[in-house]
């Protein structure tokens, strides 16, 4: 009886063990990061290669380690159940219960997917070989399971098909770049330069072009000599012309081929319209990613913004884009200013026409730019009238002052956070 009761007793803990593995499995091969693992296959790990190929199927490899475990489980219930009964007889079920429970529990739940979540990535590679060899071991079963699962399902209107794919790839990126950030493990910087990315697909053209009022350009009718003081005389490199009125664009003129022309024919010499290329116009509802691989396409940095009736609207740049990603960019010709100003008293003193994506980057604000695309627009939403200069708003956090007024035009405003303390009580 004593060598029967020690046996059964090391069935049991194998049986605990075998629990133990099913949970750690199950853990690990569902949170190993998928972008892990296949960089992992790409380098020719074989177990990286099995997790994927495990994962391809997670309904199938699931279900044939649920199996696994479910029977391990019964199994150690019954022999557990067989010896206490023996033991002290109609109490045996009772003391079962109190002992088993926690032993799996503990040692066969709680334990060892505790283990496998804080190693998910190695613990999966470990485990999917012989995970493997159980899911072809299973296949039958966990596929007669399946047909009957969703055949139940779909009784009660629910088809597994559609609802495989619980969240899409670009959310899951952003969720774990937001979640990273606010641990600390991913710098302001990074996480901005990685949310701009993202979100190329929901801004369009117009929330980040210039504005028609700020388009330097010239009047292709001036003289040769004009024109080229003009040009010489801008930071810009590509002006665009035009003949009797701003909106009636003619083409844009390339500093480069300025140059060239000069160098060639003498000032006196420059045919303006012969060195001017052809102005590209784009509409204002295009999308920023479309917009880009357009711009790369096309080997093209500038374009020209309008609207549905062919209203010229502004200009975009292939730089615009570029620093919706990595922030502004400056070289030695942009001028310095930004129209972003800390003041020492802790306020802020915007222009009017600071996109408020860019003043959000600049002072890692949270904005919102769903209605407006600069601050003075989102002043003017929010407050349903064109302010007069000294009236203040308060909305979403920030208290607002209006400093000055040209026309219908916001031009400056002075901004700050409201102390939280205020926040917590609203």
């Amino acid at each position: 009886m004593t060598a029967s009761l020690l046996i059964a007793l090391g069935v049991i803990a194998i049986l605990i063990l075998l629990n133990a593995f099913f949970s750690a499995a199950e853990t690990s091969l569902t949170a190993a990061s998928r972008a892990r693992m296949t960089a992992l296959e790409r380098d020719g790990d074989k177990g990286a290669e099995r997790v994927n190929r495990l994962n391809e199927n997670r309904e199938r490899m699931i279900g044939a380690v649920l199996l696994g475990a479910n029977v391990v489980q019964i199994s150690a219930s019954a022999i557990a159940a067989t010896i206490f009964t023996a033991l002290y007889g109609e109490y045996g079920v009772l003391i079962t219960t109190v002992v088993l429970t926690p032993l799996l529990l503990i040692f066969g739940e709680v334990l060892p997917k505790t283990y496998a979540i804080t190693s998910a990535n190695s613990m999966a590679r470990f485990v999917a070989l012989p995970v493997e060899w159980m899911v072809r071991l299973l296949a039958p079963i966990v596929g007669f399971v399946q047909v009957i699962v969703n055949g139940v399902l779909r009784l009660f209107g629910v088809r597994v098909e559609q609802g495989i794919d619980v969240l899409a790839a670009e959310a899951e990126i952003r969720g774990t770049v937001e979640l990273h950030a606010e641990e600390g493990a991913v710098e302001v910087g990074v996480r901005d330069r990685l949310r701009g990315t993202l979100d190329l697909k929901e801004l369009t053209v117009a929330d980040m072009m210039i504005h028609r009022k700020a388009i330097k350009m010239i009047d292709a009718e001036l003289p040769p000599r004009e024109i080229i003081a003009q040009a010489m005389a801008s930071s810009h490199t590509r002006l665009p012309l035009y003949k009797e009125e701003p909106e009636n664009i003619v083409g844009v003129l390339h500093a480069r081929d300025l140059l060239r022309a000069i160098s060639e024919n003498g000032r006196d010499g420059v045919v303006v319209e012969e060195v001017a290329r052809a102005a590209w116009f784009v509409p204002e509802t295009r999308s920023a990613e479309d917009q880009l691989a357009e711009f790369l396409r096309r080997r093209e940095h500038f374009a020209l913004v309008v609207d549905e009736y062919g209203a010229l609207m502004g200009l975009v740049t292939l730089e615009d884009i570029l620093e919706e990603i990595v922030g502004d960019i400056k070289d030695e010709h942009d001028i310095a200013v930004q129209g972003v100003r800390p003041q020492p008293d802790g306020t802020v003193n915007v222009d009017g026409t600071v996109p408020i994506r860019d003043l959000n980057r600049a002072m890692n604000w949270d904005l919102p730019d769903d209605e407006a695309v600069t601050i003075a627009g989102l002043v003017i939403h929010e407050a349903q009238t064109i302010p007069e200069p000294g009236q203040r708003f308060a909305f979403h956090g920030y208290r607002f002052q209006v400093l000055r007024r040209n026309r219908n035009q916001i031009t400056a405003l002075r901004i700050e956070r409201e102390p939280e303390e205020a926040e917590d009580a609203a």
